[in-house]
């Protein structure tokens, strides 16, 4: 096995060298080249397209393909066949059966691929066999300006958005990326990286899919979720590992107490990293916790330590430009300016500040909060696992929209969690009802969706504050 890469076969630099060629290879560095890994060893760049020319020749005929696979490994090579046959990726923003519906109504001309039998099956839905087939040919290439895929918003603000991804795009973002994570990355070597976000959620995509085809690392064919399986699978690596996850799992692993093999770093993004953590994750683990800022429309755009900063550092070619409803992102993977929600107060240097998001901020009865800054206070309440403020659609019988609340605190009672709160916050702002839940509906990257919240609120109203 060679972990070696050559950056005189990486794609990614040619790319940066001639931004205007039409086509590229489809995967980066030499045959040899480290792509994946797990407990069974390592899977090199050529035997990966040995089995992307092979499910690409086995693919039916479509517009799009929803790409469903949970193993990692099987998600890039799908991901690959299908942009080898010129076809779309359809990622949704989760593999619950309606969203998936949901998907394949907006786009009929298309068919649904997976590793695993599910129950039920989807429609028109192909199961990759136990063993991939293998084929050789041609190098693989691609169009610039093909359309890769197209990621879904995640609907923790409403109804999830596409957001169409060009392979010349992804191929600047990446770039960016790598900028980004930097010195946590090995100088002559593959960086082995394991991720706990799944590929179909666009910090996935980018830090753990896009990242071992077009640069200088190699995944985990897996994705662990609890913190035991995490810790086995950084131990698969044959150098200290990154560990890209979500606030979520990174506080599970720190409370957890398990033991982690020495880390090259972690990345973290999906939510707000709390500073205290990011300080714990740094002096448990001994080495670097670096977030970074994103969304599906824009991919990553920004970086800080948050351990040791506040402020947030845009990446190269970057440029935050605040708006009165929102903030403008100028990147140069987006063809043109993405204006997010995100209020962000910039500094002199050009770093910048996050300060809410405008569709988060309240005006009732003359006064003004953000429904970031309830959460928080919520938060701060000792004995408070988790929870969440967000405001209703409905209005009440004065057009005030009201402010509801789901709290996780095991060993306190609603109206204990009430009280505390009267003592940080105005009256006005006291979400009523308030409901104490065992656990939050939070997606695969710890989000929450709208839906999912209002459900929670109201399957039992009699347990709940009003």
């Amino acid at each position: 096995m060679s972990a070696v890469f050559d950056p005189s076969q990486n794609a990614l630099s040619q790319d940066l060298a001639s931004p205007e060629a039409d086509v590229f290879a489809l995967v980066a560095g030499a045959s040899r080249r480290a792509l994946a890994f797990g407990a069974d060893g390592i899977v090199e760049r050529a035997r990966f397209e040995r089995e992307v020319r092979a499910l690409a020749a086995a693919l039916p005929q479509a517009q799009h393909a929803v790409n469903l696979c949970e193993n990692r490994y099987r998600f890039l090579v799908a991901l690959c066949a299908v942009a080898l046959r010129r076809q779309t990726n359809l990622l949704p923003s989760s593999r619950a059966p309606a969203v998936v519906e949901d998907v394949l109504a907006r786009y009929p001309d298309s068919y649904c691929i997976g590793d695993e039998a599910l129950d039920p099956a989807p429609p028109r839905y192909l199961q990759l066999p136990p063993t991939l087939a293998e084929q050789d040919g041609e190098p693989l290439q691609v169009d610039a300006r093909a359309l890769l895929a197209i990621g879904f918003t995640s609907g923790s603000t409403g109804q999830p958005k596409p957001n169409p991804k060009t392979w010349q795009a992804f191929r600047t973002s990446t770039a960016q990326n790598l900028a980004a994570l930097g010195d946590l990355l090995r100088d002559d070597e593959v960086t082995f990286l394991v991720a706990t976000v799944p590929p179909q959620h666009m910090y996935g995509m980018e830090m753990s899919v896009l990242l071992p085809l077009l640069g200088p690392v190699a995944v985990h064919a897996q994705r662990p979720f609890f913190p035991g399986d995490v810790a086995r699978a950084l131990s698969d690596a044959p150098t200290p590992p990154l560990l890209v996850t979500t606030p979520v799992h990174l506080r599970a692993l720190v409370e957890s107490g398990i033991e982690l093999p020495a880390l090259a770093g972690i990345v973290s993004a999906t939510a707000p990293l709390p500073a205290e953590l990011a300080q714990l994750a740094e002096a448990r683990y001994r080495c670097e916790v670096r977030e970074v800022f994103g969304s599906t429309e824009t991919c990553v755009f920004a970086r800080r330590r948050t351990a040791r900063e506040s402020a947030w550092t845009p990446l190269p070619g970057v440029r935050v430009c605040p708006q009165p409803d929102g903030t403008a992102i100028h990147a140069p993977h987006l063809p043109e300016p993405v204006v997010l929600a995100d209020l962000m107060e910039v500094e002199a240097d050009g770093r910048f500040v996050l300060r809410g998001r405008s569709a988060d901020l309240l005006e009732i009865a003359g006064k003004r909060a953000s429904l970031g800054d309830l959460t928080r206070k919520l938060l701060a309440i000792d004995g408070v696992v988790d929870g969440v403020v967000f405001q209703l659609d409905a209005a009440d019988a004065f057009g005030v929209r009201r402010i509801a609340a789901l709290v996780v605190a095991p060993t306190l009672s609603e109206p204990q969690i009430l009280h505390a709160l009267r003592q940080s916050i105005d009256p006005v702002f006291l979400p009523r009802p308030l409901r104490r839940v065992n656990a939050l509906p939070r997606n695969e990257t710890g989000k929450l969706p709208r839906h999912a919240l209002e459900a929670m609120l109201h399957a039992d109203t009699d347990s709940s504050v009003e």
